[in-house]
């Protein structure tokens, strides 16, 4: 039987209004990619957590994925020893798919999961502070990112850690993809696979063309593989979708962050990012004991 999520608060349905005519079905595309997770993904997610948090231990400390997608990224600090791990979506099949990942892989381990908005202060508030909040690739799509990091942020504990990832703002070409966004949302349902392929054919064709020019063909096929060659043992059909129809959206330079964390208490001790590319730049700030 389907778990039911529990019921929104009033500032939750209120969020709802806002974005919701053109919110992407973020949930829906992780229920389909869970669907198929195995533990060579599971493994690859371990393993991308642990190399980019570093020296920061996930092993018997308490852990906050604040928009748990697929849950896997929960599951990981979980088979890392987490001594404690909430996570929340805004998403209800977000938010089912999360429990169905935790029935099949941990249904014994100290692990709550219900619903909840990153912009409801009320209730991130009501969860307390954590040794590691964790949000990766969800702020910026919840339609008001600059209150989402507020929120998050002010759940990190004293001498804990924050893990988050924000697209890159690559000037016009974010904008662009904004367009294409919102116009994925609008089309109907029949119309959006064929959408993706369109709008991904380009940047696609060149990456085979890379691969064939090095007599790399099989490398590019196992890319089509779940978990094979994908960092964070993501799906690269389930990505594409999600980057092709995720909405809202929104973008912020590297220096944006690193300010905005750094006013609120934070130092980064790591950050990756995508240069001058379209994709997400990932930070780790500690908040001083």
């Amino acid at each position: 039987m389907t778990p039911e999520a529990p019921a929104m608060s009033t500032s939750q349905q209120a969020v709802q209004v806002d974005v919701e005519p053109d919110r992407f079905g973020f949930g829906a595309n992780w229920e389909r990619f869970a669907r198929d997770v195995n533990g060579s993904q599971i493994e690859t997610a371990r393993l991308s957590m642990a190399d980019m948090l570093g020296e920061v231990a996930i092993e018997g400390r308490t852990m906050l994925d604040v928009g748990s997608g697929s849950g896997l990224f929960s599951l990981a600090a979980v088979t890392l020893g987490a001594k404690r791990v909430h996570s929340f979506d805004y998403d209800v099949d977000s938010v089912r798919t999360t429990q169905s990942l935790k029935a099949r892989y941990a249904p014994e381990a100290p692990w709550t999961i219900e619903q909840g908005s990153a912009l409801d202060a009320d209730y991130v508030r009501s969860l307390g502070s954590f040794d590691i909040v964790y949000s990766w690739g969800v702020l910026h799509h919840t339609g008001d990112m600059w209150r989402a990091l507020d929120v998050t942020t002010a759940a990190v504990a004293p001498g804990g850690a924050l893990f988050i990832s924000i697209y890159n703002d690559i000037g016009r070409s974010s904008c662009r993809w904004t367009r294409i966004k919102r116009l994925y949302n609008r089309l109907p349902s029949a119309l959006r696979t064929p959408y993706v392929v369109l709008a991904m054919l380009p940047s696609e064709a060149g990456v085979l063309l890379r691969h064939l020019v090095r007599l790399r063909i099989r490398t590019y096929l196992r890319l089509w593989r779940p978990g094979a060659g994908r960092p964070r043992g993501m799906s690269r059909w389930h990505d594409l979708v999600d980057w092709v129809g995720g909405y809202p959206f929104e973008v912020a330079k590297p220096e944006e962050i690193f300010d905005f964390c750094a006013e609120r208490g934070l130092r980064m001790i790591k950050m990756t990012t995508c240069g001058h590319g379209a994709g997400c730049n990932q930070f780790v700030f500690v908040r001083e004991a």
